[in-house]
């Protein structure tokens, strides 16, 4: 092999190499789909995406998608949104469809719902096709004492100029959860509610639950009312068992006052008889000392020891009179 041939070679594999570096770096196959698009874009404008660090793809399909929607808007737009963190696609998808379903909506606006982490397309959708929400069981206790369980469909749209700092889906739920509740209990029988189950819809709607949500509610459906425990009887038993516990620890209480006065009074008794047997003890000695004294004789103490037996022998019979009447009372 010469030298002019192996310097040819080597030319080629340069070209080569420095075209498939060109076309890595130059997106020109993207650019030639733009051209054919109808969108007006430099290859130096692809270049410039690629330095600033901007996936040229990710900003020209969208922008060749808008362009053939009739959408007005320019390749600046789309790349600082995508250097700001949003998906320009789906900006794009859900300018499209606003622009079909005749809904006003700015790709500022777009942007915006975007960025703040709300899906933009699918808040379009819902403002197309509504969203129903379905709310689990919420009880709530009527006046007689009822429990009813109810559970509503929320039929939702997508309030565009609300998306950003407007509730969500959950404070809707909690507010007519709230409503269900409050229009049971305000009602004075649960067969009222069981009866018109629309007038809990109607009294809920009406209190324009949707105020500072990103949501319009179009109409509040119950689904299924259902009765529940007697809450007023369970409460009314709970308090009864209150009651007999606080009666039966006040009644304990009187009672162990009473047999503490009880055994004081026994004790009391106890010393009584101790005085008294203590006091018959000082008699004789306080006739032992009247007769050393002189202060009686002893015929005196003969009458005063025969009083006492006569007293003893009369106590006996009368004791014995009256076992006998109980005796016969018993036979």
């Amino acid at each position: 092999m010469d030298a002019g041939t192996a310097f040819l070679l080597i030319a080629i594999a340069l070209g080569v190499i420095l075209l498939g570096v060109v076309l890595t770096f130059v997106p020109v196959m993207l650019w030639i789909a733009a051209l054919a698009a109808g969108v007006k874009v430099s290859i130096f404008t692809l270049i410039g995406m690629r330095l600033r660090r901007v996936i040229p793809s990710r900003v020209i399909n969208p922008m060749i998608k808008a362009h053939k929607a009739g959408l007005n808007v320019t390749t600046n737009q789309l790349e600082s949104h995508y250097l700001a963190g949003g998906n320009v696609d789906r900006v794009v998808n859900a300018l499209i469809a606003a622009h079909r379903a005749n809904i006003e909506l700015t790709f500022e606006r777009a942007a915006a719902i975007d960025l703040a982490g709300r899906d933009v397309l699918e808040a379009v959708q819902m403002s197309v096709n509504p969203k129903v929400i379905e709310t689990p069981f919420i009880a709530g206790v009527a006046m007689n004492g009822i429990e009813v369980k109810a559970k509503a469909r929320i039929t939702v749209r997508a309030n565009i100029d609300r998306l950003v700092g407007g509730a969500g889906e959950e404070t809707i739920v909690a507010r007519v959860g709230e409503g269900i509740v409050s229009t049971i209990g305000s009602s004075e029988d649960h067969k009222k509610v069981l009866e018109n189950p629309d007038r809990i819809s109607q009294t809920v709607l009406s209190k324009g639950l949707d105020a500072g949500t990103a949501f319009e509610i179009l109409s509040i459906d119950i689904a299924d009312v259902d009765i529940g425990k007697n809450i007023g009887a369970e409460l009314q038993t709970e308090q009864a068992e209150a009651d007999k516990k606080i009666a039966q620890a006040k009644a304990e209480e009187r009672r162990a006052m009473a047999v503490a006065q009880e055994q004081e009074m026994k004790a009391r008794v106890e010393e009584m008889r101790a005085k008294v047997v203590e006091a018959e003890a000082t008699v004789p000695l306080a006739m032992a000392e009247a007769l050393r004294k002189g202060n009686i004789g002893v015929m005196d103490y003969m009458n005063f020891q025969n009083i006492g037996a006569d007293t003893e022998m009369r106590g006996s019979i009368g004791n014995l009179s009256n076992g006998n009447k109980e005796d016969k009372n018993n036979q």
